[in-house]
């Protein structure tokens, strides 16, 4: 993967947005739980930020996916798990299907908005007895004259409490799980929608996440995306961007916790010289920066080849599984040669160990990364190996 300079400037203008909009505030928005999504994305609009592999006829800078990639890393500047995922969520996980397949009017009533700020979106595809399992989801969207009539309810729901929208997955026919769902943009402040509660999560705090309940909602048939039944194929598809989002805006985090361990062990002394000069840590901290550097090569190529519209649906699920399992275990080694410190949530260590354990979970668990990787690799039992 090669960057000119207008990645460059991209890479330079979100560095720079993030340390003056958006750093001093993060540990007032984590002690509130919630961060001013209209207020930021706004902002964030009015710059490009949130369109920049997105058509021009809707307002995106119609660049293509390399500059995104730029923009995704660059959002690990951010010093608080909550907006990276809130941000990642409204560019890479709820508005790709639409700008992709959904019709001229839908992408005028939807993206154009959220491209520029003034919606915040959210994806309604988790339920409390689907997680991963996307296929056994029961929420249903039943035809009624023009109408879909929805009933059912959504769980883990990030940006729940404050979007706008909601780019919804639901069964709107019988028949097989993977051909009976669609996608249906659903306005939240619809009769019938009901943000059940705003849930208490082990990190990501300033992410407001949101338990949605439906009953007998009533949207126009126009607001489905694309072709009714194709709703599952096109989740999958908006999975590996989350997923490619998820191995990109992280690479900085990883980068950023053995920076600080290295910085705060070099200062810090243990029976008489510096926690640092022990070659057990330095040793460690240079082989977690190894793997970090192998997560960013997989996570390039993966990239580079969905530029030149290969599958990459394996180097995804290798990427977005490698980065959550990478990160737990740098936050863990990191914040254990934190001593004491590393326990206390002053420290930006331990918000990164915390925001950081959910990467092995949302968007596909670790368990889950390895069947797809087995499907391609033909490893799964009772697959033919012949």
């Amino acid at each position: 993967m090669e960057f000119g300079h207008e990645h460059e400037s991209i890479r330079r203008s979100v560095k720079a947005f993030i340390e003056a909009e958006i750093n001093p505030y993060v540990d007032e928005w984590e002690e509130a739980g919630i961060f001013p999504a209209h207020d930021v994305f706004r902002r964030m609009g009015e710059r490009g930020f949130l369109g920049i592999n997105k058509p021009t006829k809707y307002g995106g800078l119609g660049l293509d996916y390399s500059y995104q990639l730029v923009f995704l890393e660059a959002l690990g500047h951010i010093r608080a798990g909550g907006v990276t995922m809130a941000v990642g969520l409204q560019t890479d996980m709820a508005t790709p299907a639409l700008a992709r397949f959904g019709s001229e009017e839908l992408c005028r009533e939807f993206l154009v908005p959220s491209i520029k700020g003034e919606y915040v979106t959210c994806l309604g595809v988790s339920e409390v007895g689907a997680g991963s399992d996307v296929a056994s989801i029961k929420t249903t969207a039943r035809k009624d004259g023009g109408d879909y009539v929805i009933n059912g309810g959504k769980m883990w729901t990030t940006s729940g409490t404050q979007a706008d929208w909601m780019c919804l997955l639901a069964n709107t026919s019988e028949g097989p799980a993977h051909k009976n769902k669609s996608l249906i943009c659903l306005p939240m402040k619809t009769k019938g929608v009901q943000v059940a509660r705003k849930l208490d999560k082990l990190g990501m705090h300033c992410s407001d996440t949101a338990q949605i309940f439906f009953e007998d909602v009533r949207v126009p048939q126009r607001y489905r995306i694309g072709e009714e039944g194709e709703g599952f194929t096109y989740q999958m598809q908006q999975f590996q961007e989350e997923r490619l989002y998820a191995a990109a805006s992280g690479l900085l985090t990883k980068e950023r916790m053995i920076d600080e361990t290295i910085a705060y062990t070099r200062q810090r002394a243990a029976f008489g010289k510096p926690i640092l000069d022990n070659q057990v840590v330095h040793f460690r901290l240079a082989e977690l920066k190894t793997e970090v550097e192998m997560l960013r090569a997989i996570t390039y190529r993966a990239a580079a080849l969905m530029l030149k519209g290969e599958d990459v649906t394996m180097l995804a699920s290798m990427a977005k599984l490698k980065s959550g399992r990478l990160s737990r275990e740098i936050s863990d080694a990191c914040l254990q040669y934190w001593g004491g410190m590393g326990f206390m949530n002053e420290t930006w260590i331990s918000r990164a160990y915390r925001d950081t354990r959910l990467g092995s979970i949302g968007g596909g668990a670790d368990e889950v990364m390895l069947s797809i990787i087995c499907k391609h690799m033909g490893t799964l039992p009772g697959r033919n190996r012949d």
